[in-house]
């Protein structure tokens, strides 16, 4: 596994970017109360790319908010430094929701030290930014220390 993360943790105002990006991609592309979400990446120049799931028939062959800002930061390049996805309800809540295992499987070629929202134990609504070491203290890759970089 390839590891380009810079050993810079990003800034606050980085990532209080992030979280306005996903939120207002929810907000300007599904304006109508409903449940509905997005992800933003934070790249390691400072880009913040967004990304939501198309709706599909079969629940089978859904994606990941985070599909399309992953293979975006891929596509530029750039290591993956801070991920969130953020889900509304009708009623105008946003939670947070912490990455699901492929998106962990993901993220995890850009190193232990990435940042991934989670929700605060006392309140959804509000982010706790924890490594990915914290997200996966008994990742299965440990096995093969030999092919694991930035672990």
């Amino acid at each position: 596994m390839e590891n380009n993360v810079p050993e810079v943790r990003p800034s606050e105002p980085a990532l209080s970017a992030a979280v306005a990006a996903c939120r207002k991609l929810i907000e300007v592309r599904f304006p109508e109360p409903s449940h509905r979400g997005a992800a933003a990446m934070l790249l390691a120049d400072g880009t913040v790319l967004t990304g939501t799931s198309p709706d599909a028939t079969n629940p089978t062959v859904n994606l990941c908010h985070e599909v399309g800002p992953y293979c975006d930061a891929f596509r530029l390049g750039q290591p993956v430094v801070a991920s969130v996805c953020l889900h509304r309800d009708p009623e105008g809540t946003f939670r947070v929701l912490s990455p699901c295992g492929v998106c962990l499987e993901r993220l995890a070629v850009h190193g232990a030290d990435v940042l991934v929202a989670a929700p605060q134990p006392t309140d959804v609504k509000e982010v706790q930014w924890i490594t990915l070491r914290a997200a996966l203290p008994h990742y299965w890759m440990l096995a093969f220390p030999e092919e694991l970089v930035g672990w």
